[in-house]
């Protein structure tokens, strides 16, 4: 029995990464030519490959929405995940980010899978129409907009379907009244959690995993 989460020592995030990670050589070799690149390595840890692989596949998704690309390696890590006839879009501010993911997904051989769309968010969801439901998003990006993104998507997230967040945890400072890091993103995050955690379409919990991951599971419609 156990009152409390067992904390993450160096012993034991070696042994969660070694053992139930989905990082392999190709996605360890991303990581080092994004760095290579000059990109910034704020991708989601390799525990947290695992992690999104099995959500996915736990739900049946088969049509994913990521928001935040960086350089590919969660949108190969999910897409990974999906059948034969599934489709991840993937949506990325920066030109250079994208056409660089774009590369690293066609090596991967997920091209038939996966479009990288290089556009502001906010811009491409308010046209955005799927020929079906949502399954399944990844939102790990401008944190300040969490909220917009998910009011915009609700409505074509089907019912079963499933939201998540990157850094639930704020980078360590959820708790913090003055956090050292980033405080508007650190307070967005805050009120991220406390709305998905009272939306009563919702049931929310986060599983701490890297930065946290806060998973909302679609129940009903309003």
């Amino acid at each position: 029995m156990s009152l409390k989460t067992t904390g993450l020592d160096e012993k034991l995030q070696g042994y969660l990464v070694e053992n139930f990670s989905a990082e392999d050589d190709f996605l360890r070799k991303l990581a080092s030519d994004a760095l290579i690149a000059g990109f910034p390595t704020i991708q989601i840890s390799p525990e947290q490959t695992r992690f999104l692989q099995f959500l996915i596949k736990s739900i049946n998704a088969k049509n994913i929405i990521e928001i935040g690309t960086l350089f590919g390696y969660s949108t190969i890590a999910m897409a990974r995940a999906l059948p034969e006839n599934g489709k991840l879009i993937s949506l990325e501010l920066e030109p250079e980010r994208a056409e660089f993911a774009r590369q690293k997904v066609a090596e991967a051989g997920l091209s038939d899978k996966v479009e990288i769309v290089c556009s502001k968010a906010l811009d491409f969801l308010v046209d955005f129409n799927p020929a079906e439901d949502l399954d399944f998003v990844f939102l790990d990006a401008d944190k300040n907009n969490y909220y917009k993104y998910v009011k915009i998507l609700e409505s074509r997230l089907r019912v079963g379907g499933m939201i998540t967040a990157d850094n639930a945890f704020a980078f360590g400072f959820i708790l913090d009244s003055a956090p050292e890091r980033n405080p508007e993103d650190v307070k967005s995050i805050k009120s991220f959690n406390d709305f998905m955690n009272q939306h009563p379409n919702y049931l929310t919990t986060i599983a701490p995993v890297g930065d946290g991951l806060l998973m909302s599971l679609k129940l009903h419609n309003e």
